[in-house]
């Protein structure tokens, strides 16, 4: 009988990892591989390969380390603990594994920064304009790419839940995103559009079906957007809104803290009066959302054969009054040409065809965008959430 027991712990020893490789000897390429396996629960992404392990040290069976989050409130930091130290005992199963959970420190940013439950976003861009038709999804869209174009990581929210015209626009019509399981959640991973992560209501219905949603479901869809989708690092979010000031738009400012908006509008005087009410709408004390700039759309008409010529269909002047209420920039006048419709229907946005006139108008105005957001960012306090009744 004694010979078997010997017989028995000889055969472990051999062939249990824990046993073969003595304690002292733990080694931190295998650890840091195995919390390669553990993913941030906003991002989807590795721990590794976000930088969020610091300090790793390795005493004996002790392993000791830390997980820099960007906020201490983070609802999956217990769950995130606990899977550290599975992940190292997976590899060492004797080991004593201490996680120290730390607040992220961005260097110069104010101490009383908002947090956000997208961190890993920088900035977040809303598009709005007072009445539909004046060509805001086209702006979203263009801009959004023209930023990605200057370098910028972009990504793009179609929160224009009634009409969701973006999944065309960028020929995703009938793709499906994909759904992943993080920490027990269901999480979406926002489908590409020319290496552009992008989410949209059209990616989850029919085209032709109708969304029929009243307000608190509105609500829920556009959390859902932030909360539930695994955004990656960007420097700029776009979200293209509905028209008007609804239960969409108010969501949005309590959600997320946004940079500013863009106003988007037409120059005629029916256009720029109801521009001015969704404008003044962020502009309200209780929601503190600045005016990053104007986009005046369908400035004059130019026909493909007279490319000089400019024909004022919709007068003239609306961008500029918009701008002079919100105290804002005009970041750009795009002209009626074929050429943007024909793009935005086949799914390649006028800014993606090289040498095309309104292209370069686009990639203006994202660099008046990046310069206006850098000057906000300078010289005003950062936006957070809003708390309203």
């Amino acid at each position: 009988m004694e010979i078997v027991c010997t017989f028995v712990f000889c055969y472990f020893y051999l062939l249990t990892p824990a046993f073969r490789q003595p304690l002292s000897k733990m080694e931190k390429p295998l650890i840091i591989d195995a919390l390669s396996t553990v993913k941030d629960p906003q991002t989807g992404r590795d721990i590794i390969s976000l930088r969020m392990v610091r300090d790793l040290q390795v005493e004996g069976n002790v392993v000791s380390f830390s997980i820099e989050l960007p906020s201490l409130n983070n609802e999956y930091k217990s769950e995130l603990n606990f899977a550290c130290i599975a992940a190292v005992q997976k590899v060492y199963p004797t080991a004593d594994v201490h996680v120290h959970l730390t607040a992220k420190n961005i260097q110069g940013s104010p101490s009383d920064a908002p947090s956000s439950i997208v961190p890993q976003v920088k900035n977040i861009i809303a598009v709005g304009s007072g009445k539909g038709g004046v060509g805001k999804s086209t702006v979203a869209t263009n801009l959004a790419l023209a930023l990605q174009k200057l370098g910028a990581k972009t990504g793009l929210i179609d929160a224009d839940l009634y009409g969701p015209s973006i999944p065309t626009m960028l020929g995703l019509s009938g793709q499906r995103p994909k759904v992943q399981t993080v920490y027990g959640q269901a999480k979406i991973t926002p489908l590409e559009a020319y290496g552009m992560p992008v989410m949209s209501i059209g990616f989850i219905i029919e085209p032709e079906q109708a969304v029929v949603l009243r307000g608190p479901r509105l609500s829920a869809i556009v959390k859902q957007f932030f909360q539930d989708c695994l955004w990656p690092d960007l420097d700029y979010l776009v979200v293209d809104l509905p028209p008007g000031t609804g239960d969409v738009q108010l969501t949005l400012v309590q959600t997320v803290p946004v940079t500013g908006a863009v106003m988007v509008t037409t120059p005629q005087e029916v256009a720029v009066a109801d521009a001015i009410k969704a404008m003044n709408m962020f502009l309200m004390p209780s929601v503190n959302v600045p005016i990053i700039g104007v986009v005046e759309n369908m400035s004059w008409f130019t026909p493909a054969e007279l490319p000089n010529n400019k024909y004022y269909l919709f007068g003239q002047g609306g961008g500029e009054k918009l701008v002079q209420f919100s105290e804002s920039a005009l970041l750009g006048q795009i002209p009626i040409v074929q050429g943007v419709r024909e793009g935005g229907d086949s799914g390649t946005p006028i800014v993606l065809q090289e040498g095309h006139p309104v292209a370069a108008i686009f990639m203006d105005i994202a660099k008046r965008t990046m310069a206006e957001v850098e000057k906000r960012n300078a010289t005003k306090a950062p936006t957070r959430p809003v708390s309203m009744n």
